[in-house]
């Protein structure tokens, strides 16, 4: 099963995912997508998101390949999430995004496993103030639209609430 939680900054998307991810039970690998190394307020939160998790998780850095690491784990995985590793280095653009995305989402296909998934949900926030921001932003939102197509459920969270979508399908 493959579960995409959304939500803005801040909403509480990471909490419901730890919930979703801890009721398909052990082994649970948590797959960490940023390296917070040198900015002090980013390791106070990975700090707050790690004492928050079972201590019999499982944590593993993503780096580049990620769909390369889900083939290689077993149980239930969760990914938080997927902006840091779209951002992060070997990211390329164009076509070379859309090759992750490809491979990204053929790998959440063939796992064994279940899958909980964490993205931020760029569609409500703030217009990007520059050319590389706005790419950004579109791009997340390509993989976004990717990762649900393929996803058994998809979830928006707002304010801690977790609200499920309906199954993806044509536009009404």
């Amino acid at each position: 099963m493959i579960t995409l939680v959304l939500g803005g900054a801040r909403s509480g998307k990471s909490a419901v995912a730890e919930a979703l991810a801890a009721r398909h039970g052990a082994p649970i690998t948590y797959i960490a997508t940023m390296d917070p190394s040198g900015d002090p307020e980013m390791e106070a939160r990975v700090a707050a998101h790690r004492e928050r998790r079972d201590s019999s998780w499982g944590t593993v850095e993503a780096g580049n390949d990620l769909a390369g690491l889900l083939a290689s784990v077993r149980g239930t995985v969760l990914i938080d999430s997927l902006g840091p590793w779209l951002a992060g280095p070997g990211a390329g653009s164009g076509p070379d995004r859309e090759q992750r995305t490809d491979a990204l989402c053929a790998a959440l296909r063939k796992r064994g496993g279940d899958t909980v998934v964490v993205s931020d949900e760029v569609g409500l926030a703030v217009h990007p103030s520059s050319a590389v921001g706005r790419d950004f932003r579109d791009a997340l939102g390509q993989l976004n639209h990717a990762v649900s197509a393929i996803a058994d459920k998809t979830y928006l969270v707002v304010a801690g609430r977790a609200l499920e979508l309906p199954p993806a399908g044509p536009p009404l």
